[in-house]
């Protein structure tokens, strides 16, 4: 699913238009960008947790020459299912 067939399922789920469906969207993510910037996480009970992990500086290699080079340390947003998203990808089990 795209954005724009999310858009179109959120606005005939809720009974809005695809502009004010899109506007929650955009509003949705740009409030998780803020929140996880500032280090915090977001925490939607049964849906998951958006969160930012801290990855350390490693050692890599060029898979084209075989050279090694260095990998910055860096931080990267992560999502941890909840309890009944994860069962509803499963069948309910």
């Amino acid at each position: 699913m795209n954005k724009a067939e999310l858009v179109a399922s959120i606005a005939e789920t809720a009974g809005i238009t695809k502009t004010e469906a899109n506007g929650v969207i955009d509003a949705f993510a740009e409030a998780v960008a803020k929140t996880l910037k500032k280090g915090d996480s977001v925490t939607l009970v049964g849906f998951g947790t958006f969160s930012v992990s801290k990855r350390a500086a490693r050692t890599g290699r060029n898979p084209q020459t075989g050279e090694t080079i260095k990998i910055k340390a860096k931080k990267v947003a992560k999502f941890k299912a909840g309890t009944e998203l994860s069962n509803a990808v499963n069948g309910g089990k």
